[in-house]
């Protein structure tokens, strides 16, 4: 008797493709069913299990257009692009983020105009600063190559008509395991071409690093002009100054006055006089406090017996120090 090989499992139809004459992987398909993902229509669509790591989407449509036209392939595994592994660019978007928080003050100023004094030229020239942020040129450029995604991702394949997902249910598996990566017209790098072309794109050249660094430090000083911008507008005349508990501030001057800077100013004379008060009476109690110590006679005999024992004690203290040194022959009198 001779073997049979296994062409389903669980519901799912075997597809075996054929890396070489000796490795073989295993995509299991069946056709999709249910609501989710969204986008993914039922009756024209196939459920991919175990889709190989390096799979494209061109590939995968190459390999499925013998059966019809293949509308799209949605991969439902958590995907990290070859820029996203490399980190980005973090401060274009940051600044990019900057510039839109900017052009929403600017447009709510637009519609809530105040009563504003005359500007002198200078200062007109001043506002009409250009806001645009400059732009961080990416120390690497956008990559063509493949991503690569975990073991055992899976895959939604659309076919355009549902016919087409028919005659792929019944056709599957082939004779013969197809081979894979699929034969494409512009074939993608894979296996060590793949980290070959990945180490070139990863070292630039020195003009495009010092380009990017250049372009950051712009970058950079203008959001820091930007926040020095706010906070010292912060506070505007006429404007209620309210502190980070919600509470209004009163300051000194009002709509026409330098409120902004002033502190709080109202009632501070008679907040000193309070505080000077407040010292007076503690002087007092301390002075009290002496003056009751020495009314009574006991108290004033007591006092003159513990400076007598002090002082008997340090005379006691020296008397042996003086013949500690006497013994030790190292008292010089004179």
């Amino acid at each position: 008797m001779t073997a049979t090989t296994a062409t389903s499992v669980g519901g799912f139809t075997i597809l075996p493709l054929r890396y070489s004459s000796s490795a073989t992987h295993n995509i299991y398909v069946r056709a999709h069913a249910g609501s989710r993902p969204k986008g993914v229509p039922e009756g024209r669509a196939l459920f991919l299990v175990n889709v190989p790591p390096d799979a494209t989407e061109h590939e995968l449509s190459t390999l499925f257009s013998s059966y019809g036209t293949v509308e799209k392939v949605l991969f439902s595994s958590f995907v990290v692009s070859h820029d996203e592994l490399e980190g980005g660019d973090d401060d274009d978007e940051d600044v990019q983020d900057d510039a839109a928080d900017d052009e929403s003050e600017s447009s709510s100023e637009d519609e809530h105009p105040r009563k504003k004094r005359k500007l002198d030229k200078g200062a007109k020239d001043k506002k009409k600063k250009p806001t645009a942020p400059p732009r961080v040129e990416p120390l690497l450029a956008s990559s063509s190559l493949r991503t690569l995604r975990p073991s055992g991702s899976s895959a939604h394949l659309v076919f355009l008509d549902p016919s087409s997902l028919q005659r792929a249910l019944s056709s599957l598996p082939p004779p013969k395991p197809p081979a894979w990566p699929a034969k494409t017209s512009n074939p993608e790098p894979s296996g060590l071409s793949y980290y070959a072309a990945r180490h070139a794109a990863l070292r630039p050249p020195l003009s495009t690093v010092l380009t990017h660094a250049e372009s950051a430090i712009l970058a950079y000083d203008w959001k820091l002009e930007k926040q020095k911008r706010i906070e010292k507008s912060k506070y505007k005349k006429g404007e209620e100054i309210v502190d980070e508990d919600g509470f209004t501030l009163v300051v000194r001057g009002g709509a026409y006055g330098q409120s902004v800077g002033g502190g709080v100013g109202v009632a501070s004379k008679r907040f000193e006089l309070a505080h000077n008060k407040e010292d007076e009476e503690a002087a007092k109690k301390k002075k009290k406090k002496k003056e009751k110590e020495g009314f009574y006679a006991f108290q004033v005999r007591e006092k003159n017996l513990k400076e007598h024992a002090e002082l008997r004690r340090k005379f006691e203290e020296d008397k042996k120090k003086v013949e500690e040194m006497q013994k030790k022959r190292a008292f010089v009198p004179y």
